[in-house]
């Protein structure tokens, strides 16, 4: 076996491993996202009243009842920006084109009073 085909096979295996690696992230934020769902519509139903009684007896809501949803919300976009942070590549690459426009603008502007 030559050198080259152990590099590639390293190489190929390393790739193997990445691609793992984040296939296991993603379904992890989707086993999170999943039981924020049910974990929250459960405990609105709850704080609503659904199954008090076996009647419906429906209350307003109160602000007490949407602190969890509002704070694991927080550490579910967290979960998210760090699993899907290539996705944000869109906006440095927007970034970086519009500094370039704008350094761009400044010289046309130098260069008009020379």
């Amino acid at each position: 076996m030559g050198v080259n085909t152990r590099i590639m096979e390293h190489f190929d295996k390393n790739k193997y491993e990445r691609a793992k690696k984040r296939m296991e992230e993603i379904k992890g934020f989707y086993s999170h996202l999943t039981v924020y769902l049910v974990v929250n519509i459960i405990l609105l139903l709850l704080n609503l009243g659904i199954f008090r009684n076996g009647l419906v007896n429906i209350r307003f809501p109160e602000w007490s009842m949407f602190t969890t949803p509002f704070f694991w919300g927080i550490g579910l976009l967290g979960h998210y920006l760090y699993v899907f942070q290539y996705k944000l590549q869109f906006f440095k690459d927007w970034e970086e084109r519009k500094i370039q426009e704008y350094m761009e603008e400044e010289e046309n502007e130098l260069n008009q009073w020379k």
